[in-house]
């Protein structure tokens, strides 16, 4: 009897493009509701002050003003970018899951899952802070959890509907 380990060295292998970015929505919603939660909840915040924030990187620091108010304009921007981002990065994902097959199993997409979360977090909160400062007060374990679950979901997500749609291929 012959034992196969699956290997993860590169090799060149096209990511699903659509599942990367559909992936990206889901655990962006995701991440949005618990960000909405975080400051509601935890911090006893305005639920409207994230999405001032990020709303504030495309129209500018008029965006910071009264965020404890819900605005229509500040709220639909934050959710268009907040949505766009996170299909760009489940596409950034993706195209490190589909060369190494990390969609070998759901725990090693979770796993990946969680290390790019970590990264994204430490981007997002660290890096970033160096163009849009007011995300600095942001950094802690609410975020820093929302990230995580961020590429959990989407990682797994890509998984499953990659594997959906080998399996819709194949019949």
């Amino acid at each position: 009897m012959e034992l196969h380990i699956q290997s993860h060295h590169w090799e060149r292998r096209t990511p699903d493009w659509i599942a990367a970015a559909v992936a990206g929505l889901a655990g962006g919603a995701l991440a949005i509701v618990l960000e909405f939660f975080w400051a509601t909840l935890v911090i006893g915040e305005s639920p409207w002050q994230p999405t001032h924030k990020i709303a504030a990187m495309v129209m500018g620091r008029g965006a910071l003003d009264q965020m404890a108010q819900f605005q229509l304009e500040i709220v639909a921007m934050a959710l268009l970018l907040h949505y766009v981002l996170g299909a760009v990065m489940g596409m950034m994902l993706a195209a490190i899951i589909a060369p190494f097959r990390f969609d070998s199993s759901v725990g090693m997409e979770a796993a990946i899952g969680l290390a790019f979360g970590i990264v994204a977090y430490g981007w997002n909160f660290y890096v970033m802070t160096a163009v849009f400062p007011w995300f600095v007060s942001e950094r802690g374990s609410g975020p820093l959890l929302a990230n995580l679950l961020f590429g959990v979901v989407a990682a797994v997500t890509y998984g499953m509907l990659e594997r959906l749609r080998k399996q819709k291929d194949a019949d």
